[in-house]
């Protein structure tokens, strides 16, 4: 109950910071410099959380490698490959909290500035 709770907490916090950072209406100089601030916050901790939950899910299957094959040592040859297979899709998580890390802070907030840039009216 308690690893739910906070599991809970910190998705509705993460939830939380993604929604500052597309609040922001960028109009003008000082709008874009505070929506740009609250993207990078929002990205930062997007990724930094799901750092530490792809880290420990990948701690956590090796660890239940290493006993599987010390238990039974015949058997490595499945177990090393499924484990494999299983760090592949946890790194994956990862990989797709960048991928919307990177949209946060490049897709929006940047829009208008190139717009201005290049002479088009958004």
């Amino acid at each position: 109950m308690k690893k739910l709770m906070i599991a809970g907490m910190t998705m509705l916090f993460t939830l939380g910071l993604a929604t500052l950072a597309m609040a922001a209406e960028a109009g003008g100089a000082a709008g874009l410099g505070g929506f740009f601030a609250a993207s990078v916050t929002a990205a930062g901790f997007g990724i930094g959380i799901a750092a530490f939950g792809t880290g420990i899910g990948q701690g956590l299957a090796i660890r239940s490698a290493v006993e599987g094959i010390a238990r039974n040592p015949e058997a490595s040859g499945k177990i090393t490959v499924t484990m494999l297979i299983g760090l592949a899709l946890i790194e994956s998580l990862c990989i797709y909290a960048l991928v919307v890390a990177l949209i946060i802070l490049y897709a929006y907030p940047m829009a208008k500035p190139i717009a201005g840039a290049l002479g088009l009216k958004m």
